[in-house]
């Protein structure tokens, strides 16, 4: 079992900046942050695998940042140029296997979720 906690959620305007923790009790072979807005199914955000590789879903890409810190069990997401739509309670997750995916079902490990809005 892996624990999860995630912070620094918050409410901004549009083009602001946040920055994501997630603090693990451990860490596996892929992490991630992972999405989802009121009515709407979860989305993947970013995944990075324990070789450091990272990859974004296209709505983020060269917006967002993703880093892990494998000493300290901490996995980051840098969030920049913020848009309205990117509203949604953020959450990290981590799978044990480096055949990971955007897709939840991939997942075995949630945190708990934080609140990102974004005003216009």
């Amino acid at each position: 079992q892996v624990k999860l906690v995630e912070s620094g959620g918050g409410s901004v305007e549009s083009g602001g900046s946040l920055n994501l923790s997630c603090a693990a009790s451990a860490m596996r072979s892929c992490m991630g942050w992972f999405r989802q807005a009121p009515g709407k199914e979860r989305e993947g955000v970013a995944l990075i695998l324990y070789d450091g590789t990272t990859s974004y879903s296209d709505s983020v890409k060269g917006r967002f940042a993703l880093s892990r810190d494998s000493a300290k069990y901490t996995l980051n997401l840098q969030l920049n140029s913020l848009r309205p739509e990117d509203t949604a309670t953020y959450y990290c997750a981590a799978s044990p296997s480096y055949d990971c995916s955007t897709d939840r079902k991939s997942m075995s490990y949630w945190g708990q979720g934080t609140q990102v809005t974004v005003s216009s």
